[in-house]
Formats: structure tokens, sequence, C-alpha cells
């Protein structure tokens, strides 16, 4: 069996350096907002390169804490891509908002900027572009949008941790960025979490606030917040793995590189733009023969998935409002993706097996 991604192999290689900073947090007690947080927290700001990162306890809690401490509410829209998990739409909805789904490129599969211009409206607050699969989306075209209309920009980091443009991190161009560390993603936990980051002091002061309950001084509570804060023990692990980051993401171009070199005669794989660094959380294929491609995957006991076989605006749960939106760039990419193994340890061996079993589906 070949998975989509190996956690097992990463942790025995990782295991001495894990298990020594998790016996630490449990001789120490400390377990909410501890020593680890804190530390993990300046960290990672170093690395990403930004002056505040919080902690929280999910992706999908960087999202919406973003948006709510940005101003973000009822009767405002936010534009977004409907091709992406639907937490970043989840988000907007639970501050009040309106999820405004607009078309992507074919071939980064990122928010197209024409079509973003071309969706703004006077109800307009905020884009939150989408770095998918852990490629930047097109940052410059969108931040000279948000300038010229005055919106906000909330920038969904979940895919990118450690994607960067002409140096500048993704989760560090526009107000905020929001990542995830989800067991599966190039910095992953053991568990949930998530941060947010942002260069504007009232902002990250804001954020410390709602995910404590809406308190800056224990027992006393500004406003209603929330209970979404990082655990000290996942902090622990990610401060270890935040060391290998670098290594990490090489390893995927690594693989990403292989593949595409080995399977370019035979699909469409992945296009890096040229405009920043894509960190390949996944490697995803467009061919008109997927669902041939997924079968023989299947047969040959190796792991591959679809992202996204619904976009969001098909989705029942927004059939209302987007009853009519034709989004055909996004709709064509959801019915010919396929996203492949991909992880820093994935073998040579491993990677001539698949692309094997996917050139006998040609043949």
């Amino acid at each position: 069996m070949i998975p989509m991604v190996d956690l097992k192999n990463q942790y025995q290689r990782l295991k001495a350096e894990i298990d020594a900073e998790l016996a630490g947090v449990l001789e120490s007690t400390h377990f909410i907002l501890g020593p680890n947080v804190q530390a993990f927290e300046q960290e990672a700001a170093e690395y990403l390169g930004v002056k505040h990162a919080i902690g929280c306890a999910s992706g999908t809690d960087a999202l919406h804490l973003a948006l709510r401490a940005a101003g973000i509410g009822p009767g405002d829209e936010v534009i977004t891509p409907a091709f992406t998990f639907i937490a970043t739409a989840e988000a907007i909805r639970y501050v009040g908002a309106t999820p405004v789904f607009v078309d992507i490129r074919p071939d980064t599969f990122n928010l197209d900027a024409d079509q973003v211009a071309a969706a703004i409206s006077e109800r307009t607050r905020a884009l939150l572009p989408v770095h998918l699969f852990g490629q930047p989306a097109d940052m410059p075209a969108l931040m000279a949008l948000a300038e010229k209309h005055d919106l906000k920009v909330i920038e969904d980091c979940a895919q990118s941790f450690g994607a960067d443009i002409d140096g500048r991190m993704t989760g560090g161009i526009g107000l905020a960025g929001c990542h995830s560390f989800f067991p599966s993603k190039n910095l992953g936990a053991y568990g949930d979490g998530g941060m947010v980051t942002t260069n504007d002091d009232a902002l990250a002061e804001h954020l410390r606030s709602l995910r404590n309950h809406g308190s800056k001084v224990r027992y006393h509570h500004d406003e209603i917040g929330y209970n979404s804060r990082l655990d000290e023990m996942q902090a622990a692990i990610l401060r270890v793995k935040l060391r290998h980051i670098d290594e990490f993401n090489q390893g995927r171009r690594r693989a990403a590189h292989a593949y595409s070199e080995a399977l370019k005669d035979v699909v469409t794989p992945p296009v890096e733009d040229g405009l920043g660094t894509h960190v390949y959380h996944q490697y995803t294929l467009l061919s008109e023969r997927r669902d041939d491609i997924q079968k023989a995957l299947q047969a040959a006991d190796i792991a591959c998935a679809i992202y996204y076989p619904i976009p969001l605006h098909q989705q029942k749960v927004f059939a209302d409002e987007c009853a009519g939106l034709s989004l055909p760039v996004t709709e064509d990419v959801s019915r010919r993706c396929l996203s492949l193994p991909i992880f820093p340890e994935l073998a040579d061996a491993q990677i001539e097996t698949i692309v094997s079993t996917i050139h006998q589906v040609f043949v």
C-alpha cells in the first residue's frame, strides 16, 4: 500500500525529538497557553516574517477568528473561490457574511483576479484567496484590487505553509493569514491546530482576546469570544517539525517534479506559474481519463483522492443562493482533477510504481 501521506514514517524519523518534547510537557503539567505555545508563536512568526502569530484550535477557527477580528459581519460580501474545502466558506458564514464565489485560473486553480474584479460590489468588504495545494495565489493582483476598492484581504494558507512570493511568505501579505496544522499538512500536528498571522498590532491583540473567551485579563471579559486555543502538546510537536519544514517542503517539490517529468506526456501536470514557490501540499493533475486512472491506482493498492469532487457553489448547503451560478473553469477542473500521494519521504521506487501504473492506463 502506498498512502496519500505517510505520517508513521515521519514520526519514526523525528521520534526522539518529539517524544522528549512531549515528556517535557507532561512533566511540567502546563497544558493550556503554556511556554511551548508562546515559543511556537514566536518561532513561526520569525519563520514567516510577520510581527504576530496567534495559535488557535484549528484552521477553520483561524479563518473564523480572522474574519471576525477584521470586522467582517452581516451584510458584508467576501469574494472567495468555490474550488476549495468548505471551511473557507463556512468561516464567512460563521460571521454572518455572504461568500461570493468566483472562478479560478485553469493553470494554478487559484482565484482569477479578473473574475474577482468583475464580482466586486458595494457590499464587498474582503477578499479571501486560497493558496490551493501549496501554490501561492496571485497576491500582487489581488492586493492591487484590495487597495483600489478599500478591501481587506484574509489569506487561506491552510495548504501553503512555507510558500512564498518574492521572498514574502504566504500569510504575511494580506491583513491576516490563516494556517491549519491538521496532521496531513506540510506542517502538521498530531491533532487539530491552527494559527493566524498578521503584521497589524490591533488585530493581533483582538485575536488573542477572541481565542480566549474574549479575555485579555483573567476573569475580565470584554466581549463574547471563543475557546479556541492551540494545545500545548501540539505546540511542542509543531516546534520540532518547524525546524524541518524547509526540508519537508523540498522533499515534496522533489517528488512533484519527478511526477511531472514522468507524466507530462499522458496527463496535464500541475503548473508552477513562476509567481512564487509551490510547496505541493497536494500533487493534483488533470486528465480526461481521471476515473480510469483512479481505478487503476486503487486496483494496485495505491491511494489517490479527488480534491474537490463537488465545488462549493454546487453543494446543497449553498444551493439556494448559488442557483444558476456557472463557474465553468471550476466545474471542468472538478471533473478532471486527481491528487496522487505526496509527502517528503516518498521514495523514488514508490514514484516509479505510481507512474508505471498510470502509464498502463494509456497503453
